[in-house]
């Protein structure tokens, strides 16, 4: 097994999915019976769902799960294994698209079904940049997302190029969708509702004022009665642009 101090010294290597070593350890009799990977990793993903990030601990899932702490490091060396392996098991949620489909629709479908990922598990945004996202379930995403840019004709010295601008634009806007829906959820206010107070906060503030008003036919033209209804418009509408602008290269 890896040991922590060598965990610190390659944390760069550093996945769960690349420990192929044989515990050291048998399961003693006396460990909770049922207990398993899968049953921690979905109480994981529980926990994290309801409380948080910043809240997670070994300690706390034990709780969660009724048993005692150590008993978690019977099947994990260390919490980041066990966030890991909760990050990977979420990707399972994002299905692969038709594959007889047309590529706009293919990038379109991953790149909604992420954004749903995204604020549904707000969590996902800091731990998929801190590890490698080697898990089975993050590698099928990556080979769906990476099939999709091949079916659109650009050279290959330019597809990698067109897969950050399609999904590094969506992983920046359901990060910031799921911070606005967690907020609005902990106000006790419904997203309307928290747009209009942070607004009217906004235009109470002379300094502040002048910058909607200068930006209000930019949102009266882009429609919608509701926070999701302009969120939804603008997604749309830049997910369009971006395929517009994959053709265009593809085309010269």
């Amino acid at each position: 097994m890896v040991s922590a101090a060598d965990r610190v010294k390659n944390r760069a290597r550093t996945s769960v999915w690349l420990d192929r070593r044989t515990p050291s350890r048998t399961r003693r009799a006396d460990q909770p019976a049922g207990l398993d990977r899968e049953k921690i990793t979905a109480a994981t993903v529980r926990l994290l769902d309801a409380e948080g990030l910043a809240k997670f601990s070994m300690r706390r899932l034990a709780a969660e799960l009724d048993v005692t702490a150590m008993s978690l490091y019977w099947y994990v060396e260390t919490k980041d294994d066990l966030l890991e392996l909760a990050l990977d098991s979420v990707y399972s949620e994002i299905a692969p698209p038709r594959g007889e489909t047309h590529w706009h629709d293919r990038l379109r479908e991953l790149a909604t079904t992420y954004r749903e990922l995204l604020v549904r598990h707000i969590w996902v945004s800091p731990l998929a940049g801190h590890f490698l996202n080697i898990g089975p379930h993050s590698m099928l995403f990556s080979y769906a997302v990476q099939d999709v840019i091949r079916a659109t004709g650009l050279p290959l010295r330019r597809q990698t190029g067109a897969l950050s601008a399609v999904f590094q634009f969506v992983y920046g806007f359901g990060t910031i969708e799921g911070h606005f829906v967690q907020r609005s959820a902990e106000a006790g206010l419904s997203q309307d509702e928290f747009f209009q107070q942070a607004m009217g906060t906004i235009r109470s503030q002379p300094q502040l004022s002048r910058i909607v008003e200068s930006s209000q036919d930019l949102m009266d033209a882009r429609g919608g009665d509701t926070v999701e209804e302009m969120r939804e418009r603008d997604f749309t509408f830049a997910l369009d642009l971006l395929i517009a602008g994959i053709e265009a290269m593809r085309d010269r």
